[in-house]
């Protein structure tokens, strides 16, 4: 008789792990007149409307009550979700809410909806909103969460005597779910406290499950929600104009007139397609500076331009990123497709338990490199998910870049297994093609990882191996380095002192072990840390490492000491500071030891709620071992000033001055946003540099003088059917 193979008998076991059973909860129907999003409770619906008030902590612990007593009420009709909440406070004066721009209220008080519109424990969507009813809103997947989506709802609040009040209306245009005359979605309820930087839940959060968050929410049933058809348009007009400084005066180096279009269709309540034409990706705020000299691999810069951000959260695979010393970041990071002509996706779900993600974009090639590479970049990336048994799935992947010579194709599968309440297990098998006659010619790779995952109140485990071939690239991903096979584990136990100063504290012993193919040698990094929450907003981390690195052939001694204090001070002010002190590596042909340090602080200042000032400081420097001399130092210094007239309107101004690239770069931004795609920009900006014009050449010069100069004007229009 033939038996079934072990491996399926036991995922099928472990797959049953992490099964939900919570009491549904069920929604008024609303017969008449819809609330009003003021943040007032007193519309008729309310009254009568289903309500759920046990909320218990899971931040800094699990399972106690808090005094401020929290109620959230649930209604709907045919085309919208209705939440309420109120939120009790005896110091309404400690509350902490800023008029400010969406999504920037992590430091505030807030509510969060964490909806699983599917129900299938694969991904959520959080709407956040602070007492003020400014929004932020999210996705999360995969145990990530990605804050740069922006989804089109109303939200409203108002502070009080005693508490506050918030009322949030959910277009059901803006979810993706499976429309029948019955839907189940599932739902998880959050505030978070400022001023004792607790969060509690409902429903409360199971320790055994630790933050295992998408496996802990309760169904919620819509019976006669409407099928809408999803019709958007966003027509946009940009305007830039870049001036350069010849020969000691500014002239028109570019400029500008651009006309867009981006087009969203509901196939279906859960399949949606996507285009652009002619997008405009301008960022309407410059990256913040970081270092950029002695890089062993390039800057991240997150990704920010509206057309990729929808539905990125599906390009994220199982045991990737699992911490910063991982080489496999991202296998898509689309901000690698730099100036793109045109692009369509399509995303939603195929059946129940089957996502699709299909995104499509010729890239523009710098007419510099036109001669070497052609006039565009063909960008394919296709990926699919087959939900399991609770947050389990199995996928597949396929990305690549092609021009008409060179072509970067990236292939394989992953997947995440419940194994316990508290336990997951992931995977990736990767391959790679790459063909570039003008960098490496033709080379082949893979690269395998896996990864086990504990977590509970009181103890986190982890456990994962990676291999990454030589070979192996991927162009429109984040890959750090190749050629080694890494060893990791991560043991963190969690202590919670009867004590009314310490609230927490995590102690961790995190251990890589490295084998560089290359060289054939071992390096090692092996670190002890200790993370104090204390002082009811307060975090204090310490660590100390002992390690070195393999670089060129050889090896270094990488050992140091990191320190960190940060959080709010007072309702006006917050900040925190890091000092990182240890052996360090200078990259080039021929490398050498030495001692790096490096220092990061932030101040915040809000001396009202409409008004916000940021400075912050970054150092890092590196002295040689071989004669003591210091090999560079570099500074950035950045300021920050923002007045939010109302949560349309605000005014902002950047000064970021890099000692190292005698540099001074000012950026002054006027934005109002309506609601997400509905705009108005205008940005000015300067880079100043210590260099002035003699005769036939810049020279250094003891004073700035200004070397380029930017304008833009951004106006868009979200028209939706």
């Amino acid at each position: 008789m033939r038996q079934t193979p072990i491996i399926l008998v036991l995922l099928a076991c472990v797959s049953l792990a992490g099964a939900i059973t919570r009491e549904p909860l069920h929604p008024t129907r609303i017969a008449d007149t819809p609330p009003a999003i003021d943040g007032v409770l007193n519309d008729g619906v309310w009254r009568n409307a289903a309500e759920v008030d046990v909320f218990r902590t899971y931040t800094p612990d699990f399972g106690r009550e808090v005094p401020q007593r929290t109620r959230t009420l649930m209604a709907y009709d045919a085309e919208h979700l209705y939440f309420a909440f109120r939120c009790d406070d005896d110091r309404p004066d400690l509350i902490k809410a800023a008029v400010t721009g969406r999504d920037n209220i992590r430091p505030d008080d807030w509510i969060c909806i964490n909806l699983d519109s599917f129900n299938d424990q694969q991904s959520l969507y959080a709407f956040y909103v602070n007492p003020h009813g400014i929004q932020m809103d999210s996705r999360y997947a995969a145990n990530q969460e990605d804050f740069s989506v922006d989804l089109l709802w109303e939200s409203g609040g108002t502070i009080d005597s005693s508490g506050y009040s918030i009322e949030v209306a959910l277009p059901l245009k803006s979810l993706r779910f499976a429309g029948s005359d019955s839907v189940t979605m599932s739902v998880y309820f959050e505030r978070r406290i400022s001023r004792t930087s607790e969060q509690v839940a409902h429903p409360p959060m199971d320790p055994a499950k630790g933050f295992a968050l998408v496996t802990q929410t309760a169904p919620m049933i819509y019976r006669g929600l409407e099928q809408p058809t999803l019709l958007e348009f966003i027509p946009a007009f940009t305007f830039s104009q870049r001036y350069q400084n010849r020969g000691g005066a500014l002239g028109v180096q570019e400029r500008l007139r651009d006309l867009s279009l981006t087009g969203k269709y509901g196939i279906t309540t859960d399949l949606i397609l996507d285009a652009t034409y002619n997008p405009d990706f301008s960022q309407i705020e410059a990256d913040a500076g970081q270092v950029d000299v002695n890089l062993r691999f390039g800057l991240f810069f997150p990704e920010k331009r509206p057309f990729f951000l929808e539905g990125s959260e599906i390009y994220t695979l199982g045991a990737t990123a699992i911490s910063d010393l991982d080489p496999v970041q991202s296998v898509v990071h689309t901000r690698t497709i730099v100036d793109p002509l045109a692009g369509v996706k399509l995303s939603g779900k195929l059946a129940a338990k089957s996502t699709l993600a299909v995104l499509y974009a010729l890239d523009e090639i710098d007419p510099a490199e036109t001669a070497l590479h052609g006039t565009y970049a063909s960008v394919p990336v296709l990926r699919f998910k087959q939900a399991l048994r609770g947050d389990s799935y199995v996928g597949g992947i396929y990305a690549a870049r092609e021009t008409n010579a060179e072509h970067s194709r990236l292939f394989g599968v992953d997947a995440m297994q419940r194994v316990t309440e508290g336990s997951m297990l992931e995977m990736h098998a990767l391959g790679s093609d790459t063909r570039d006659p003008h960098r490496s010619g033709i080379g082949k790779g893979h690269a395998l990882g896996i990864r086990y995952a504990y977590g509970t109140r009181d103890l986190d485990l982890g456990l994962a191996v990676k291999d990454i071939a030589e070979g192996f690239s991927a162009d429109i991903g984040y890959i750090t380095r190749t050629g080694v096979r890494m060893y990791s584990g991560l043991i963190r136990p969690r202590w919670y002192p009867d004590s009314t100063i310490v609230q927490r504290v995590d102690f961790q012993l995190f251990s890589v072990q490295t084998h560089d193919r290359a060289s054939s040698l071992w390096e090692t990094y092996n670190a002890l840390s200790a993370q104090v929450a204390w002082g009811g907003t307060m975090q204090t981390f310490v660590q100390y490492a002992i390690a070195n690195e393999v670089f060129a052939g050889r090896r270094f001694r990488t050992d140091g000491f990191l320190i960190f204090v940060g959080g709010q001070w007072t309702r006006k002010l917050s900040g925190n500071m890091s000092y990182t002190d240890g052996k360090a590596i200078y990259y080039s042909a021929d490398p050498f030891g030495g001692r790096g340090r490096r220092v990061t602080a932030q101040v915040i200042y809000q001396p009202t709620d409409n008004i916000e000032a940021r400075a912050s400081m970054t150092f890092s420097d590196l002295i040689s071992d071989r004669d003591g001399s210091r090999v560079y130092e570099y500074p950035i210094m950045r300021g920050r000033l923002t007045y939010q007239v109302n949560r349309f309107l605000f005014f902002r101004g950047v000064v970021e001055y890099n000692r190292y690239r005698r540099q001074l770069l000012t950026d002054l931004l006027a934005s109002f946003t309506y609601v997400p795609g509905t705009v108005v920009h205008f940005g000015y900006g300067s880079l100043y540099e210590k260099q002035e014009w003699r005769q036939d050449r810049f020279v250094e010069s003891p004073v700035f003088h200004e070397m380029q100069r930017g304008l833009f004007f951004k106006m868009s229009y979200l028209w939706r059917v």
